[in-house]
């Protein structure tokens, strides 16, 4: 199966990644993992004043940052992972490489807002059900 694994080093993802080693079918070569992180943005005007080495520098440190964790996490488990760092708006950027990866499922961690919750905060993961064709699986 290829499985599309979102993060953003929340403790929502972290508790993901606690549910997928505590899962041994979730584990192992019969899997295809990618491994994808979303860098927010600048905000454009900023963006314009910025040189373009030292804006990418600031996006390749943000992503390392969620990132290394996650990469040692996957080889302790022995997993082969590759990773995806994308910039802009989280739903749009997972869902758009979960489709044009074609993944089998998208798994992600979720804080589990009330639906209140969510009409006032929004949520990327909601966002991301309501947007996706991949199935989505969503930790709590």
């Amino acid at each position: 199966m290829k499985i599309l694994v979102a993060v953003d080093g929340s403790p929502y993802s972290k508790r993901m990644l606690a549910y997928l080693s505590a899962h041994d079918e979730w584990l192992g070569g019969a899997h295809d993992y990618t491994v994808v992180h979303v860098v927010p943005a600048v905000p454009p005007r900023a963006a314009a004043v910025l040189d373009k080495a030292v804006l990418q520098d600031y996006y390749d440190e943000e992503a390392e940052k969620v990132l290394k964790p996650i990469r040692t996490f996957m080889e302790k488990r022995g997993i082969a992972a590759k990773y995806v760092v994308k910039t802009g708006h989280a739903s749009d950027a997972i869902t758009a490489v979960a489709e044009k990866g074609r993944f089998d499922l998208l798994m992600m961690g979720s804080h589990g807002h009330t639906a209140l919750g969510k009409l006032v905060l929004g949520s990327v993961a909601t966002k991301v059900m309501a947007h996706s064709d991949v199935p989505v699986l969503l930790i709590r």
